[in-house]
């Protein structure tokens, strides 16, 4: 997939993302603790960031245990890529928020 790069002399390429791309991008997931949580967003993270790899991914438990944090930090190359793994991660029956 080729992407086209931001030309910074058109106003409307700078005000859609003052990203670099590609750039390494972290992204917060939390959840309830459950046995699938970490595989399924390893999945999700890897089909849109095929390099991506699961033994970067930091896991953190809330201190009752009942919730679990995941620090994914991906290759973005694009603000459309971002936004399509923001969308199918938040949009995730086992995901509460996405940073």
């Amino acid at each position: 997939m080729s992407q086209t790069p931001a030309n910074p002399d058109n106003p409307q390429s700078r005000q859609e993302t003052l990203l670099e791309f590609p750039c390494a991008f972290p992204l917060k997931i939390m959840g309830k603790m459950e046995v699938d949580l970490a595989q399924t967003i390893l999945t999700v993270v890897q089909k849109h960031d095929p390099e991506f790899d699961g033994a970067a991914m930091e896991m953190r438990p809330s201190s009752k245990g009942t919730y679990i944090s995941l620090t994914c930090t991906v290759t973005a190359t694009s603000k459309e890529q971002l936004d399509n793994l923001y969308r199918e991660l938040s949009g995730h029956p086992l995901v509460k928020v996405v940073l």
